[in-house]
C-alpha cells in the first residue's frame, strides 16, 4: 500500500506548487523594466548604473515583509554612500495609499515603487511569494534571489564583497 504522501495526486500538486512559486524562470540580466516610485518619479531597473541594488518586491499585507522592513532599512543606510540601494516594489494588490502610508510612517530611507500591472514582477520571472527580493550588480546582472527574509548577515557579507571588487 503506498503512503498518502506518494499517491500520483498529491506528488502532482507538490510538483504544481513548487513551480508556481518558482515562476517562470529567472532572468540572467535585469530585463528593461520601469517601476513608478512613491515620489513621482520613474526608475529603470534594466539601466545597468552602476549601482549594487536589491529590489525586493513586498506588501503591506505581508506580515514578514513588515517584520523585515527595518533590517532592509539598515542594510540600505549601511552600503547607501557607498553605491548601493533597495528598491521595494510593492506588489499588484497593494493599494498605493497603503505603500504611501507605510512608506511615510516607517520614514522608509530607500525608494519605493508600485507594480500594479503586475509586469515587473513577470520580467523577473514572476514573483508568486512575498517577500521575494533580487541582489543586482553594478552592471545589472541579477547575482541572487531570495524568497522570504534573506539572512541579513550573508546578505550585508555579499553586498560588502560585490562593491570591495566592484570599485
Amino acid at each position: 500500500m503506498k503512503g498518502k504522501w506518494t499517491s500520483p495526486i498529491v506528488l502532482a500538486a507538490l510538483i504544481a506548487s513548487v513551480l508556481m512559486l518558482r515562476g517562470q524562470g529567472h532572468p540572467d540580466q535585469v530585463p528593461p523594466l520601469t517601476v513608478a516610485l512613491l515620489d513621482g518619479q520613474h526608475l529603470d531597473l534594466g539601466s545597468a548604473d552602476g549601482r549594487v541594488r536589491l529590489v525586493e518586491f513586498w506588501s503591506t499585507s505581508c506580515a514578514p515583509c513588515i517584520r523585515g522592513m527595518p533590517r532592509l532599512a539598515e542594510t540600505h543606510r549601511k552600503f547607501a554612500a557607498r553605491g548601493f540601494e533597495v528598491v521595494a516594489v510593492a506588489m499588484p494588490y497593494d493599494a498605493p495609499e497603503h505603500v504611501g502610508a507605510f512608506a511615510r510612517r516607517e520614514n522608509l530611507p530607500f525608494r519605493v515603487g508600485f507594480d500594479p500591472s503586475g509586469a515587473i514582477g513577470q520580467g523577473f520571472g514572476g514573483v508568486n511569494a512575498t517577500p521575494t527580493s533580487y541582489l543586482i550588480d553594478r552592471d545589472g546582472r541579477i547575482v541572487k534571489r531570495y524568497i522570504g527574509i534573506p539572512d541579513h548577515r550573508a546578505l550585508d557579507q555579499r553586498i560588502e564583497q560585490m562593491l570591495t571588487q566592484s570599485s
